[in-house]
């Protein structure tokens, strides 16, 4: 059966924080220090106006103002997602030219908020297809990273959010790497001891795949490779 792998997009693979900090000095010059937003957490705010509240708790009013500026000029800019940077120029094309050697199936997931332009899907397909990959399966989701993995059936998702790796861990057989671009030991410590691998890049998460795929007889199985590679106890 073909290894099935999803990757989330935004802090994966596209740059969505430096966009976002783009737009904000654009609006508000360079003072301003408006705390880096997820789609994620924008997609389920719009879906969900008590969870914002919630999640808001004591924010100030003016930086609650400039943020919702910048997420109002993000939703209008058409076309937004086509227009991030890859974090790494030749991961999406290497995610690919794995595909094709190991014969992996292959989904990317987001759950980015819709703005002006094409539907979010069509964007993702075509920054995708920018990058290097064909025929990309997208999925524009919410709720649950987990639920998602276990309809999805994959047995491993790269993703740079620790909750959304918890919820795959959770509720699917889906094998999670988190992306930790800087040290930081509780984190790392954290996932290890919940058996989320831990990888500095998505380059570095696809070496660990590649081992896993190529890896020799001594590790009898799929799960015990990557167990080896990640350190998990």
């Amino acid at each position: 059966m073909a290894t099935r792998i999803g990757f989330d997009m935004d802090g994966v693979l596209a740059d969505f924080a430096t966009a976002f900090r783009e737009v904000e000095l654009r609006l508000f010059g360079p003072s301003s220090s408006v705390k880096v937003e997820s789609p994620e957490v924008e997609a389920e705010h719009e879906e969900n106006a008590a969870a914002r509240a919630a999640a808001e708790g004591p924010t100030p009013r003016e930086t609650r103002r400039r943020r919702d500026a910048i997420w109002t000029a993000i939703h209008h800019t058409p076309d937004f997602w086509t227009t991030l940077k890859p974090l790494d120029a030749g991961a999406v094309r290497r995610i690919h030219e794995l595909m094709l050697r190991h014969r992996w199936e292959v989904f990317f997931l987001t759950q980015r908020p819709a703005t002006a332009g094409l539907t979010v899907q069509r964007q993702t397909q075509l920054w995708l297809q920018q990058q290097g990959f064909d025929l990309p399966s997208v999925l524009v989701i919410s709720g649950s990273r987990g639920a998602a993995a276990g309809a999805l059936r994959l047995n491993y998702h790269v993703d740079d959010s620790p909750q959304n790796c918890l919820d795959v861990a959770s509720d699917s057989r889906a094998r999670p790497i988190l992306i930790v671009p800087d040290r930081d030991e509780i984190t790392e410590n954290s996932a290890k001891r919940l058996r989320i691998g831990v990888a500095r890049s998505v380059g570095e998460a696809l070496d660990t795949l590649e081992q896993v795929e190529v890896g020799g007889p001594a590790e009898p199985t799929i799960l015990n490779k990557l167990s080896k590679i990640v350190g998990w106890k």
